[in-house]
């Protein structure tokens, strides 16, 4: 196709196919997981504020315990792992903090340079005027009001409530569970995205806040023949590929 590593990262994404019965003879090694854990933490997400937490669920008294709140799928109940990955828009003020002392370290008693100011800036400003909000939705409104009033202007990323922030935490977290099922293709094994559980259930045995979100739960395990349900079938190129 071109390059050594074009070639492989096609292997792995033709590798990759959600699979719904594993061999429960064989067991994921624990740093296959860590090191997909670990290669998820890198995967792009919005501001870098990380909004996310992943909870490997590994006992098998644990994975007992969550296969009828995934209820009772196959790939539930055959997974060697399950990794439940959570959108946490609770946690900004922590991770804009983070931020802030990341780049006060970087200045220390020096004076700061143009990139650290808008920076510190954006950490200090825009951040707190994006993901605040309050229970009459007052923020929500203020800031639908201003960014349409600019967006009349210039192009204007356009804000409004929680909604808008669930969004876009999700997608973020959606992009670091992908990252994951990609990494365990890469390490041979296959994994499947539920997003066929009880949300409300699956939140309290996590012992999560109602703020948080469980984007989707991903099982693991040695995939099976069995667990792939016929050829992968995908719309035309055509048909979603828009070239303007």
């Amino acid at each position: 196709m071109g390059n050594s590593l074009s070639d492989a990262f096609q292997e792995i994404v033709l590798k990759r196919r959600s699979n719904r019965y594993y061999d429960q003879t064989v067991q994921v090694p624990d740093e296959v997981i860590q090191r997909s854990l670990e290669r998820s933490i890198l995967s792009p997400n919005s501001s870098n504020m990380q909004l996310w937490e992943f909870y490997w669920i590994k006992s098998r008294d644990q994975l007992n315990r969550f296969t009828p709140l995934c209820l009772n799928q196959q790939t539930a109940r055959t997974a060697s792992h399950m990794v439940a990955f959570v959108t946490r828009r609770d946690l900004w003020k922590k991770r804009m903090n983070w931020h802030k002392e990341n780049i006060q370290q970087e200045i220390q008693n020096n004076e700061p340079d143009k990139y650290q100011k808008r920076m510190l800036g954006y950490y200090t400003k825009l951040v707190p005027f994006a993901y605040t909000n309050d229970v009459l939705g007052v923020m929500g409104l203020v800031r639908t009001i201003i960014s349409n009033a600019i967006g009349l202007f210039r192009p204007m990323t356009r804000m409004g409530g929680v909604s808008d922030t669930k969004i876009v935490v999700h997608k973020s977290c959606a992009l670091a569970a992908q990252t994951f099922m990609l990494s365990i293709a890469a390490e041979g094994y296959e994994t499947c995205p539920m997003e066929g559980f009880d949300q409300v259930r699956a939140r309290k045995a996590l012992g999560l806040p109602r703020s948080a979100d469980i984007c989707m739960i991903i099982s693991v395990g040695k995939g099976t023949e069995k667990g792939i349900w016929g050829e992968r079938k995908r719309v035309s190129y055509d048909e979603v590929v828009k070239v303007i």
